[in-house]
């Protein structure tokens, strides 16, 4: 049976994916480490919202694509330079599956759309921006956050979480204090929490 154009678009993503230098170890197995990002994304979007649009689950698996290639040391070592570093990484993550999309036959309403989820257009204004914010966010607290926590102090630890919190919808607060966190990352949460302004 031949694969849809979807399917066909997720194995582009994974195969460009799949290319990345970096490695992750999880269970003493060794991952291209965009590659089980990705996967890890879609794993965690259709737990929390099953019926996701195909869009949102192209936008989640190119979150990170190729994201390896333009290194975060190319850029000044300061919040300016982090910020632009984001934005060119969020518009190279377009434009790579804008072609894959283009490839497979989507038409350019299709294309936009994901780009402009990928891009983080309208979060807070677009349900779909948002899902795929609080998916984003979930993946970090549960793959990421012990291991950036152990890295860092308890005070910049505590920054982040504030600014992850509230780029959440209350859906995804929820699904977040359901996760299975150690007993020291759910008092780093709540530390964030109890000080955000209503």
């Amino acid at each position: 049976m031949k694969p849809t154009r979807f399917e066909t678009a997720i194995a582009l993503i994974d195969k460009k994916n799949a290319e990345d230098i970096n490695t992750y170890y999880v269970c003493g197995m060794s991952y291209p480490k965009e590659l089980l990002y990705s996967q890890r994304m879609t794993r965690t979007l259709l737990q929390f919202k099953p019926n996701a649009s195909r869009a949102v689950q192209i936008a989640a698996r190119a979150q990170h694509i190729c994201r390896w290639k333009i290194p975060r040391d190319e850029y000044p070592m300061d919040r300016v330079g982090y910020l632009k570093w984001r934005e060119t990484l969020k518009k190279m993550h377009a434009e790579i599956t804008s072609d894959i999309l283009k490839q497979v036959g989507y038409d350019a309403q299709y294309i936009t759309r994901v780009s402009h989820l990928i891009n983080k257009k309208l979060i807070k204004k677009n349900e779909e921006a948002q899902l795929l914010e609080d998916v984003i966010c979930l993946v970090f607290l549960n793959y990421y956050f012990e291991e950036f926590a152990a890295k860092h102090e308890d005070e910049k630890v505590i920054d982040i979480l504030k600014k992850t919190w509230v780029k959440m919808s209350e859906e995804g607060h929820k699904a977040a204090l359901e996760l299975k966190l150690s007993e020291n990352s759910l008092t780093l949460v709540k530390s964030a929490i109890s000080e955000i302004k209503p």
